[in-house]
């Protein structure tokens, strides 16, 4: 198969963590490329290394990438385990350097550990839903907040919408 360009995109994930009625938002360096110097939750780009060295979980495939990224790149970004790890919803956006990403949020349990932020992340909080409106959050995660606040509540699995 043939590189395709038209095909091609970043696959990151996201994941708002969750400890007791409070969510972590975190606060991007001003030198990033996309969104710098907004809050948002912990989350990177999924790398081929990321199973790429693991054994298959059957003949031909691997399970759990998604969970196994957000693992990594929650303890990588501010140095939390995370656990019971849960999908939210996904997004695409166009990066500032033209490339297409997608973005799947998921959304966790805080399990262990203390908060120790990464050179791209200057800041963090925990917050309530309430708390949130009054952080300057990157577009669209206020709303991802609100439907993780209502499925925790409810039991009911709402689409993103503003």
């Amino acid at each position: 198969m043939e590189y395709n360009e038209n095909k091609a995109h970043y696959l990151s994930i996201t994941v708002i963590i969750k400890k007791g009625d409070k969510y972590l938002v975190a606060k991007r360096a001003d030198w990033e490329k996309a969104f710098p110097s907004k809050w948002t939750v912990p989350g990177g780009k999924l790398e081929k290394s990321d199973y790429i060295n693991l054994p298959k979980d059957t003949g031909s495939f691997w399970y759990n990438i998604f969970e196994k990224v957000a693992k990594r790149e929650v303890l990588e970004e501010v140095g939390l385990n995370i656990k019971n790890i849960g999908y939210l919803t996904s997004m695409s956006f166009i990066r500032p350097e033209g490339i297409p990403a997608i973005i799947v949020s998921l959304y966790a349990d805080y399990e262990s550990g203390e908060i120790k932020l990464e050179n791209s992340l200057t800041d963090y909080k925990w917050v309530t839903l309430e708390e949130s409106k009054k952080v300057d959050l990157i577009e669209g995660i206020y709303e991802e907040l609100e439907m993780l606040d209502k499925f925790l509540k409810t039991g009911e699995a709402i689409l993103w919408h503003k």
